[in-house]
């Protein structure tokens, strides 16, 4: 195990924030010199199916604690995503059903050990312990903290100054995260700098219930692909760990050099000191940025497929946009038009290339259709019936047929 000052530098690595420093190096200390890990806590609740990169800087900070000796408790929140976080929520969140949450959580299951060590980590569902607890046990905790301290968080304050209604049953999602921190007697707990006031609720309640208050680490919310606003699958700005090594790949390569040193910060592995080379390289014109890219492309792509289809991405990538070629695999969509002639945006969405006509409209707008080499803008336009092979943005190509 290192000395506690080095993994204190290695754990405040890409850190917003450290409650407290000191408190976690004396904590690290302990550890260091009984020969105990510390006990690392992170919760996730399971609202949508899918993991992506932002995801993945917490779950990237728990292996470092992994690597460092400590103990991960990969925390599933199926209890608390039921309720719904109404973290940064201007109005009330609509709670999910039990299956939905049961289902999502499978899947995380199936995605976090692409990056945390399986046999290090404790994967536990805070139903355990919530679901058996009685209405008279419900009170007890929500007698542990006042409404006033509720308001303090600034989402809720807002909701009241601007009479949006809030419901009881938000007040407890705070109390039944912090209370996870008591049942499982942590040490140490991450989450995004959107959780800070969660996070702190535990440190409350820990010390109500007589232990020793949890140090806190905030992440910062990753970055999307357009380098401004979170990462969100809604808002079509991600990076899907279970995506194609193409896909990946390409989207890496799109990001801007700023975003791209963001990423390396965050979700590479790439020691502390080579990345202050790295910087300093940069910085002094020494290395192109796009050798840069590359290889945290295909750093991150051989992490969740392996070298070989890390390699191959990075063979097609060129061969699509150096060379101006397409890929070796394009896929084949066939499907009854309606008429002797469809509208554009409709075969774009029966094509699964856009989820939606508006999707296909705006991107239509923006130049980011081509069909048979040409690009197409107009959103009204029609095609008859025939072959055609579309390209959707950079890296999307689809040969869509009608039937008939």
């Amino acid at each position: 195990m290192l000395q506690p000052e080095k993994q204190l530098e290695i754990i405040k690595r890409g850190v917003v924030e450290v409650i407290n420093d000191g408190e976690l190096l004396e904590k690290l200390e302990a550890s260091w010199k009984g020969g105990k890990p510390l006990k690392i806590k992170a919760g996730f609740d399971p609202t949508t199916p899918d993991i992506h990169l932002g995801h993945t800087v917490l779950l990237e900070k728990m292996s470092q604690f992994q690597e460092l000796g400590h103990e991960v408790i990969f925390l599933i929140g199926d209890f608390t995503g039921m309720i719904g976080d109404p973290s940064g929520k201007s109005e009330m969140r609509k709670p999910l059903s039990r299956e939905e949450v049961l289902e999502n959580a499978k899947t995380y299951k199936e995605q976090i050990f692409k990056i945390l060590d399986v046999e290090k980590t404790k994967v536990v569902f805070n139903s355990e312990w919530m679901s058996a607890m009685t209405a008279e046990d419900m009170i007890r905790l929500a007698s542990r903290y006042t409404v006033a301290r509720m308001f303090e968080r600034e989402d809720f304050k807002q909701r009241w100054v601007n009479q949006n209604p809030i419901s009881i049953h938000e007040f407890m999602y705070p109390l039944i995260q912090g209370y996870d921190s008591v049942v499982l007697q942590a040490d140490v707990e991450l989450g995004g700098t959107d959780q800070k006031f969660n996070l702190i609720v535990g440190r409350e309640l820990q010390k109500e219930y007589g232990y020793e208050p949890q140090c806190l680490v905030l992440m910062p919310l990753l970055e999307g692909l357009d380098g401004v606003k979170k990462m969100s699958k809604s808002l079509g700005n991600y990076i899907g760990i279970t995506e194609s090594p193409k896909e990946m790949y390409g989207k890496i390569m799109s990001t801007t050099d700023t975003l791209m040193l963001r990423y390396y910060e965050l979700l590479s592995h790439i020691s502390l000191e080579g990345l202050h080379l790295l910087k300093e390289k940069m910085e002094q014109n020494k290395v192109h940025p796009k050798h840069v890219k590359e290889n945290l492309a295909l750093e991150i792509v051989e992490r969740y497929w392996g070298s070989d289809a890390a390699l191959k991405a990075k063979e097609e990538f060129e061969h699509i946009f150096k060379e101006k070629g397409l890929p070796d695999e394009i896929p084949v969509v066939e499907f009854e038009w309606e008429d002797d002639e469809m509208w554009v945006p409709k075969i774009l969405k029966l094509s699964g290339l856009t989820s939606s006509t508006g999707e296909a409209i705006r991107l239509i707008k923006q130049g980011g259709v081509t069909i048979d080499d040409e690009r197409h803008n107009d959103p009204d336009g029609k095609l008859a019936r025939g072959s055609y092979l579309f390209k959707v943005g950079k890296r999307r190509f689809m040969r869509i047929k009608s039937k008939g």
